[in-house]
């Protein structure tokens, strides 16, 4: 069995895998492929109508929120954030704590005024930023909860007197959380949800009943909403395995589940990561991520050896990103134990060798 440690495209549940193949071939007996039906059938009317109950009963969405599956992916919502909610005279406040949030921050550049409240920039986005004032006239903070690149995590929603967006593309799902405290959520599948193709968005609606632009149909949340997400074709294939997924999330404790199993996963990696006398974290410990694990060598020589180790063991996906280097072990919600139990033990092995 090869375990897959990569940060997107992710690992997904197997059961996942072989209901969605089985699907690519009839969908719930029509004998149609989940790849060629309608979406305007009632069968997939009904996988949408599922996705959305089930996101708000793990999510515990409350009144007054809507939950849309989009397509273009998380960086589109660098764009469509602003262009919706960035009103003329008024400065949107932003967090600086990875690649990710910098391309936000330029997306937003195009729309207004922008103002750059903390940043890690300078030391590589070791760590999170926690202490910031925003800016008067303020539309909005938006953070990234997980920087997938870097390793760092913030887990507690910013109290700010704001409406607060987050961008939990790696995160979702991954621990509790209280949606009555963001007016925006939004999170590409390709982590915790799904299969690229659809971004989940959970929307607090009074942001958006009174636009503060003109904006094209396609980048005008209310559009998608009014229409159930249904404006244009959606990507029915990413929808469908998304809700095979969350139907195996609800099957197995839901998200307080995924919450234990997740810190009982990131301790036993980091718990090596500063016991081996090969391997050092590359983040602040307060910060460090539960979904992105990075770490890196000791001895620049052990760097491409031990990515040989692995691989031949049977490990895959652990090379760090082209900018940050090192390794990266990501630990998303369907990464079993036994898969992080198994890179711990190449890792000491790695070191009875080479230590």
């Amino acid at each position: 069995m090869i375990y897959n440690f990569s940060s997107g495209p992710s690992i997904l549940p197997q059961e996942v895998f072989k209901k969605a193949a089985e699907a690519i071939l009839d969908f719930e007996d029509t004998g149609l492929s989940i790849l060629e039906i309608s979406h305007r059938t009632p069968q997939f009317e009904g996988v949408l109508e599922e996705a959305v109950h089930l996101v708000k009963e793990l999510l515990d969405v409350p009144t007054g929120y809507s939950v849309l599956f989009l397509q273009g992916g998380a960086s589109m919502q660098f764009s469509m954030v602003p262009a919706n909610l960035l009103a003329q005279g008024q400065t949107a406040a932003y967090l600086d704590t990875g690649i990710w949030a910098s391309k936000a921050i330029n997306e937003a550049i195009l729309y207004g005024k922008v103002a750059v409240v903390a940043s890690s920039a300078k030391d590589k986005y070791a760590y999170i930023p926690k202490e910031y004032t925003l800016p008067e006239k303020c539309s909005y903070l938006h953070y990234t909860s997980n920087n997938t690149i870097y390793g760092t995590e913030l887990f507690a929603c910013p109290q700010v007197n704001v409406p607060v967006v987050c961008d939990m593309s790696s995160d979702i799902f991954s621990y509790k959380i209280d949606v009555s405290h963001y007016g925006l959520i939004y999170a590409g599948a390709q982590k915790n949800v799904g299969p690229a193709g659809t971004t989940l968005v959970i929307i607090k609606d009074e942001l958006i009943e009174h636009p503060c632009r003109k904006l094209p149909s396609m980048l005008d949340y209310r559009k998608h909403r009014d229409n159930q997400s249904m404006y244009n074709t959606p990507p029915v294939f990413s929808i469908y395995v998304s809700l095979l997924n969350l139907r195996w999330l609800k099957r197995n404790g839901g998200v307080e589940a995924m919450e234990t199993l997740n810190i009982s996963k990131a301790k036993l990696l980091y718990d090596e990561i500063d016991r081996n006398a090969l391997f050092k974290g590359t983040c602040a410990v307060n910060d460090r991520s539960r979904m992105n694990v990075c770490f890196t060598a000791v001895k620049e020589k052990h760097q491409e050896l031990f990515l040989n180790y692995a691989e031949q063991h049977n490990i895959s996906g652990i090379k760090g990103h082209r900018l940050a280097g090192g390794f990266r072990a990501a630990i998303y919600n369907a990464m079993s134990l036994e898969g992080v139990q198994h890179l711990v033990h190449i890792m000491r092995n790695f070191e009875s060798i080479y230590g």
